[in-house]
């Protein structure tokens, strides 16, 4: 395993963290973004960022805040981001991370209910966001532009600075020592907020810094790891693994100029390390039936599950022809592959895995710091979420509802006691929600949410979110919610894909820019046959007898999605009440 910096009961705080890793290797590559202007990756080391976090300490300390107080950052992924967080934790301050595409309203809402001190901004082209967001937060006394808007200051009554005026202005400021402690507040994430509004998320030094240290024991991440960060640092995941743990190794984070640039940055900086959600793995997923089907033997093999089969003589041309492609795209040198945030499908692991790329499903909670189980590479079991982390305990409770008590679990919610209380029992065990099972050799698999559990009017139970995914394995459904609580039978809700949607009515043989063209019956008749076609091995009483298709993404802006991507059930069910109600009529007439 790849040694970490130092115990966390030495290290104590995430600052703590920061301030034995510029000791140990302060002319270490600690980050890499690439320079438009130029061109060109930047590198910097580990002392020139404790400079800069120096620089802004003292503009923080000329703001005249006082440890506890909230301030927020609302910025891509970038080594500001790193900078600001590192200096307002080692001045006691807490940090509320926005996401950089959420609504302005939603911004406006966790600002006023956080009520946040200050905000950092990218600036350039958030003029409208600024305007729109920050009018209605009496608390906000000033907002930092890492560059200036495009179109001049933003129309409100509080003019953003840009970040060089304003941290020359504190230059020589005189930044006092604070003692901070370990179980002493860092951050407030505030949940997506799948229903209602989202709940700040109080965690502590030792929430996030323990659970970076017990992920950091699960894997061997070799002696020079090398981290490519994409997913948001506003992101639990991303903020822990993808931050805090690389900072324990030692490793060096590229962060990733955007989605649309994965690819040429994949090869770039070709990681050693990677965490993401499914949905990226689900980008570059194909079909690679044989090479899947041999590399699948060998890993089987090798986890000791399965003997040797005369198949497993082909692997070496079908690992020059076909495996190396894939794992060439994504640098050529992964040792670790974490996907995390969502139910990764077995399909996909198995596609991965087979061609070589060291796959490993987790599970957490942005109130478990997040990491509570994950995979391991002498032990995966890629359809589960793996095994609970080193001091990690879980158990399953009432109603099959996976329960989890450790040294990360968050303080509780912010001026929520109520919801606290809901969530943690008295015993300090944390109620996830999740339906999960475990098996002999103690890997746990989710296999619903409590609250999502569609009741048909036969009293038959079915888990959405598992068909969801087996239809989504399908590129012609770009994005699927089942319905049918109390009803005969489920239906679908569906947003094909734009370009697939024209292959298909090719195929028909319909046009499919005619008006009103997805309602038409031989439209909806094939869409349910290749809908059901995904769904043989769920049960009978879990198929689906009607589908409403169109074509308008469901997205954070028009306010479907969370910032993370995930469906807003509730929302989507009341944008959609008329259609969906459509879905029944035959029945209701009955």
């Amino acid at each position: 395993m790849t040694a970490a910096l130092a115990h966390p009961d030495v290290l104590a705080t995430l600052c703590g963290l920061f301030r034995a890793r510029v000791a140990a290797t302060p002319d270490r590559v600690a980050y890499r973004q690439f320079d438009a202007a130029a061109g060109a990756w930047s590198a910097y080391t580990w002392a020139q960022i404790a400079a800069e976090i120096a620089r802004w300490q003292a503009a923080l300390v000329n703001e005249g805040l006082a440890p506890g107080d909230r301030v927020a950052l609302m910025l891509k992924n970038c080594v500001e981001w790193v900078i600001f967080d590192q200096a307002a934790l080692g001045l006691g301050l807490v940090t509320v991370p926005l996401y950089l595409d959420d609504r302005p309203d939603n911004a406006a809402y966790i600002l006023n209910h956080a009520e946040a001190r200050l905000l950092v901004v990218e600036g350039r082209f958030q003029h409208k966001t600024l305007t729109e967001m920050t009018g209605s937060v009496p608390s906000l006394q000033r907002i930092v532009c890492l560059a200036a808007p495009e179109n001049g200051a933003a129309d409100s009554n509080l003019h953003p600075v840009v970040a060089a005026d304003w941290l020359a202005a504190a230059s020589g400021a005189v930044v006092p020592e604070r003692q901070i402690g370990a179980d002493q507040l860092a951050s407030i994430v505030y949940t997506s907020g799948t229903t209602g509004r989202p709940k700040g998320v109080m965690l502590t030094h030792a929430n996030m810094l323990w659970n970076a240290y017990m992920a950091s024991q699960c894997a061997d991440f070799g002696a020079a790891p090398v981290f490519l960060s994409f997913l948001p640092l506003s992101h639990t995941l991303e903020r822990t693994g993808g931050y805090y743990l690389p900072m324990l190794l030692g490793a060096e984070v590229a962060y990733a100029r955007s989605i649309a640039q994965l690819a040429k940055d994949l090869q770039d900086i070709r990681p050693t390390a990677l965490i993401s959600v499914p949905r990226i793995y689900e980008r570059v997923y194909g079909l690679f039936d044989l090479a899947v089907q041999v590399g699948w033997r060998r890993f089987e093999r090798a986890q000791g599950r399965a003997g040797w089969h005369p198949e497993l003589l082909l692997w070496p041309l079908l690992d020059r022809l076909v495996a190396r492609t894939v794992i060439d795209k994504l640098g050529g040198r992964l040792t670790v592959a974490v996907s995390g945030g969502a139910a990764l499908t077995p399909e996909i692991a198995r596609v991965f895995i087979g061609l070589g790329v060291p796959l490993y499903q987790g599970y957490g909670l942005t109130e478990t710091s997040p990491v509570v189980c994950v995979n391991r590479p002498e032990s995966n079991v890629p359809a589960s979420i793996g095994q609970p982390l080193p001091g990690v305990e879980v158990k399953i409770g009432d109603n099959d509802e996976l329960l989890t008590r450790s040294r990360c679990v968050m303080r509780g919610y912010w001026k929520d006691d109520t919801a606290t209380h809901a969530i943690i029992d008295a015993d300090g065990w944390l109620h996830s929600g999740d339906k999960a099972s475990v098996d002999a050799i103690g890997h746990y698999s989710i296999i619903g949410r409590i609250k999502d559990i569609i009741v048909l009017s036969n009293g038959e139970k079915v888990p959405p979110s598992e068909m969801e995914s087996a239809i989504l394995l399908d590129p012609l459904f770009e994005q699927v919610m089942l319905v049918g609580e109390g009803k005969p039978y489920l239906a679908a809700l569906t947003v094909l894909n734009a370009e697939h949607w024209q292959a298909f009515a090719a195929e028909l043989g319909v046009d499919p820019g005619q008006p009103d063209i997805l309602t038409d019956p031989r439209v909806l008749k094939a869409l349910m046959r290749r809908m059901v076609s995904h769904l043989t091995h769920f049960p009978g009483y879990a198929q689906i007898r009607r589908v409403h298709p169109e074509l308008t993404l469901w997205t954070v802006e028009n306010g479907l999605l969370t910032p993370t991507l995930k469906i807003k059930r509730n929302l989507i069910y009341e944008r959609y009440r008329a259609a969906i109600e459509a879905l029944y009529a035959d029945f209701a007439r009955a």
